[in-house]
């Protein structure tokens, strides 16, 4: 099985930083994100990226954990519905709210990841490093019907604690950087992450 938590480190300018990828937000995703963030916290680099590059998403809770993750206290997102909403704030005692922290994303970016950059981002803890993001910012319900189908029927909006709504746009990064693919395919060169280890 593919592993949802991936950790490299990576070299610069004589420095050492942790490349961080996180592919979904799934069941097992938190246990092998705090064996890597013990990892991290062993080797002390000096700063983090944060890759949420064509990351669909997943479960809302696993995005509050991993944005508590960097974040001290605040409003990561908040859930607003026909009638009421909800607001997600920072739930525990992160390990990483002190380092140096750089996020990726690009159109492949989605839902819970888009929550997550949106953020921090708007928190003021990270730059945001790539191409504009999916835009997935509604919550669905599946209603299954009478004769096997179903309905997915939209019951409310992610809107970021600045205030924007996520399906509108999607998350703007600070630095926009396309990631150039070959014509035979990708490039050696990751450019998206080159400039985002520039950025510390």
């Amino acid at each position: 099985m593919v592993p949802s938590v991936e950790l490299a480190f990576v070299e610069k300018n004589g420095k050492s930083y942790a490349h961080l990828e996180l592919h979904r937000f799934g069941g097992r995703t938190d246990r092998e994100w705090s064996e890597k963030v013990a990892e991290i916290i062993a080797k002390r680099p000096a700063g983090v990226v944060l890759d949420l590059r064509n990351n669909p998403g997943g479960y809302l809770d696993g995005a509050v954990y991993v944005a508590s993750e960097f974040l001290s206290s605040g409003v990561i997102v908040k859930q607003e519905g026909r009638s009421s909403g909800e607001t997600y704030s920072v739930n525990r005692n992160g390990s990483l709210v002190s380092i140096p922290l750089v996020v990726l994303v690009n159109k492949g970016s989605a839902s819970a990841s888009e929550i997550v950059a949106g953020a921090l981002q708007d928190n003021k803890r990270a730059k945001i490093v790539g191409e504009q993001s999916f835009g997935k910012g509604t919550v669905q319900e599946v209603q299954d019907l009478s004769d096997g189908s179903s309905l997915h029927v939209t019951v409310a909006k992610w809107i970021l604690p600045s205030g924007s709504w996520i399906g509108e746009k999607g998350v703007t990064p600070d630095v926009v950087v396309e990631d150039v693919v070959a014509k035979e395919g990708e490039t050696e060169v990751d450019e998206q992450l080159d400039k985002a280890l520039e950025s510390f």
